[in-house]
């Protein structure tokens, strides 16, 4: 086992980027937000049915993260999924076609929102479970180490997920085994609708990560560009042999836990605080000052933005439905006699 100390540090980004990597981070997060924003208006009109949880105001995260890794690395995720599969490459129309409940979806309709699945890019859920995707993560990294492969896994999960037994057995156990994996936790400070000092007695998430001989630190979630550098900073280590790390990226979101959720737990200012610190106008404003931007090419991505959206939503119309006869496939092995 590597011997390592572990801290916890808080981490600021520099101001400085390239304009063509600025407007990648920009299209991204423009690119996740009008797409959820999208699902709003499709599941008040049912074309969307279940459970939908909402990543709007989570986007510098889910962005940040997915420019420090190569296509190989793999992510596991949790119902809170949208963002993280949009950032990886996952296409928009398979996404909402899955969120239809088509045949054309990531899981041929059958997984929904809080399933998404995609073997060719390494996303691998999309997890209803609080804490289910930890030990999933784990695996995945120990047998990438194992067999020797350059990879590195990206678990993401909420703060509650830290509440969980499965979080402490194995953060440990990917200690133990030097096991290449990011422990990415957004804290939004409501598990579902729990604040974090009422569930919490120690709310310095790091700071328990660290315990496990884990390197920990902070970093602000509504920054884009924090997000990317600290999140490079763990992955070369981590990449070198280093063994796992733990990221607390504190971040907020601006929609309710779920659609299903009247969101009577918060204050209203609290939340509109929150919104002065949104991570899409915060970097448009920084792409403008280093005069990378102007308002005209922001309308211009905005546009681009739209009819992807738009063309998604016509992917997911068109799909059909999965027929009577083919729902008992998937169901057990195939085996060939």
């Amino acid at each position: 086992m590597t011997e390592r100390t572990s801290h916890t540090t808080e981490l600021t980004a520099s101001p400085d980027v390239s304009r063509e990597h600025g407007v990648h981070l920009l299209r991204e997060m423009l690119r996740i937000r009008r797409f959820e924003e999208r699902c709003v208006e499709l599941y008040s009109a049912a074309k969307i049915r279940g459970f939908l949880h909402l990543y709007i105001g989570e986007e510098a995260v889910a962005t940040g993260v997915m420019a420090t890794l190569e296509p190989d690395d793999a992510v596991v995720s949790t119902y809170r999924e949208h963002g993280h599969a949009i950032a990886k490459g996952i296409g928009m129309g398979p996404i909402m076609a899955e969120m239809f409940g088509k045949v054309d979806g990531v899981a041929r309709g059958r997984g929904g929102s809080m399933h998404l699945f995609d073997a060719a890019t390494r996303f691998y859920g999309g997890n209803a479970i609080v804490a289910g995707g930890i030990p999933l993560a784990v695996g995945i990294a120990l047998a990438d180490r194992m067999q020797g492969r350059d990879r590195v896994t990206v678990c993401f999960f909420g703060e509650g997920a830290v509440d969980e037994g499965a979080f402490h057995e194995s953060i440990n156990l990917a200690s133990l085994w030097d096991a290449p994996v990011l422990f990415a936790c957004e804290n939004n400070r409501y598990s579902m609708g729990m604040a974090l000092e009422r569930a919490e007695a120690q709310t310095d998430l790091a700071l328990k990560a660290a315990g496990y001989a884990v390197p920990a630190w902070h970093v602000d979630g509504m920054d884009v560009l924090a997000v990317e550098e600290g999140t490079r900073r763990a992955i070369t280590a981590i990449r070198a042999g280093g063994g796992p790390a733990f990221i607390e990226y504190e971040t907020y979101r601006f929609r309710a836990h779920s659609m299903y959720d009247p969101d009577l737990y918060r204050d209203p200012k609290e939340v509109e605080a929150w919104k002065q610190r949104d991570p899409i106008p915060a970097l448009i404003e920084t792409l403008q000052k280093l005069g990378h931007l102007d308002d005209a090419e922001v309308a211009a991505l905005e546009a681009e933005v739209d009819a992807e959206v738009d063309a998604a939503v016509a992917f997911a119309e068109d799909s059909p439905l999965e027929p009577v006869e083919d729902l008992h496939r998937f169901v057990t092995s195939e085996v060939a006699p």
